[in-house]
């Protein structure tokens, strides 16, 4: 047994006991006469005492720091050390030496660049903050896939070695299949729409890969999306059962990740129901009254949504009615309207975090959709044959997580949220 207690688990009450703990070396200082040790496991930091004339006290002479230790000793309780406790070692197993000097400060005393961290990676992971990033994550996943179980929906995988395009363009990773050309999916879309068309309600939180030009702090070649379809629905039951899945996503994160969110600094956006609306139109005039040049049919993109953030003061706000032609063929037209589709993108601040829309159900006004988009219809056989049987009213969105996680965290950067992100310079580590 490499240890009988977390460090976080120790504490005055356990005053007098022999424990065992497990971990790597956070910082050592030798005071001559004993050398303090803080021994950082999963749960935390806690220090160690060992002392001069202890047979451990020869053995950790070398060590430097993240190395890896397991120690047996007593918990003694003091109020001056982390937690009010220490362990006085009786013994020390050294289970790995580490490399010194280190090329990343764990401890986070040395500041290192963003290449620097990404480079030595697994140093970076270390890190009390990083180790709170990725806590709050597996918080958020599992409070998004609750409230979708308690919404009725069922957990489905979709193919990711696709025969053609997901939306048409060229943002596309080629891969040989067997001796033939077939892609990495950009999106789980239209198996989820057909899967909506049996089970009524699906989801799916997996990789997508999109070969993205753009360099930015918010994109990434590879990315994990978080997709829902929902049966005999459209964009406003889409959109209310979004809002129940963020405010319960932020609420988890701050009920289950309070000692991770204090190491980060940050607290999450105050989430009010139902979300601020406004229509692409709006938006797009209220652009034009602060200076912009936009104009309709434009993208709204990152520059854009800072300006109007800073009119709305919303920090999540959902911008609907898209022009029809701006978004995916399977995106629905509006009746009243068939220059604007019933679509919408969840904004936080500036940020697009979600983009949903009721999509097209019947066989010709799918491959109407797809002519007006210079695309072929053929190409796309595996999926329009399935609206011959019965396919139903649907509407669904798509989630990328790493834009979510700088809403839960307060970081900057898509690249600093993701383990091992791969973009258009790095494919290591």
């Amino acid at each position: 047994m490499f240890r009988t207690h977390l460090v976080s688990e120790l504490n005055p009450k356990l005053d007098g006991a022999e424990v065992k703990v497990a971990g790597w070396v956070h910082n050592i200082r030798n005071l001559g006469g004993k050398v303090f040790i803080l021994l950082r496991d999963k749960s935390g930091i806690g220090q160690i005492v060992v002392e001069k004339g202890n047979s451990a006290y020869d053995k950790i002479m070398n060590i430097g720091l993240e190395s890896t230790l397991v120690v047996n000793g007593i918990v003694k309780a003091d109020p001056r050390a982390p937690n009010g406790i220490e362990v006085h070692a009786k013994d020390v197993e050294i289970l790995s030496y580490a490399k010194s000097p280190l090329p990343l400060d764990v401890t986070g005393k040395v500041k290192a660049d963003i290449d620097t961290r990404l480079r030595e990676r697994l140093l970076d992971l270390r890190r009390l903050e990083m180790q709170a990033v990725l806590k709050i994550q597996s918080v958020a996943v599992k409070s998004f896939r609750e409230t979708l179980y308690k919404y009725g929906f069922v957990e489905v995988f979709t193919p990711k070695i696709i025969a053609s395009a997901t939306e048409g363009g060229a943002q596309l990773f080629p891969v040989l299949y067997f001796g033939k050309e077939a892609f990495l999916a950009q999106s789980p879309q239209l198996y989820k729409e057909l899967l909506a068309g049996a089970i009524e309600r699906a989801f799916e939180i997996a990789p997508a890969w999109r070969a993205e030009e753009s360099d930015t702090p918010y994109h990434l070649s590879e990315f994990i999306s978080m997709d829902v379809e929902m049966a005999f629905a459209d964009y406003n039951d889409i959109m209310a059962l979004i809002e129940q899945i963020i405010y319960n996503m932020i609420n988890d994160v701050r009920r289950e990740c309070e000692n991770e969110l204090k190491i980060l600094n940050y607290t999450p956006p105050d989430v009010k129901i139902p979300m601020k609306k406004i229509s692409y139109s709006e938006a797009i005039e209220i652009l034009k009254s602060k200076g912009v040049n936009i104009k309709f049919g434009d993208d709204i993109g990152t520059p854009e949504l800072r300006v109007l953030y800073s009119e709305l003061k919303e920090d999540l706000y959902f911008v609907t009615d898209w022009p029809w032609l701006s978004r995916p063929f399977y995106t629905k037209q509006k009746k009243d309207n068939p220059q604007l589709s019933e679509s919408f993108d969840l904004i936080f601040r500036w940020l697009e975090i979600v983009s949903g829309s009721s999509r097209n159900h019947v066989k010709e006004v799918l491959e109407n959709s797809l002519k007006v988009r210079g695309l072929n219809p053929e190409s796309f056989e595996f999926f329009l044959k399935w609206f011959d049987y019965g396919m139903p009213p649907h509407a669904g969105f798509g989630m990328g997580l790493a834009r979510v996680m700088l809403m839960l965290t307060g970081l900057q950067s898509v690249k600093e949220v993701v383990p091992f992100p791969r973009d258009k310079k790095r494919l290591t580590p």
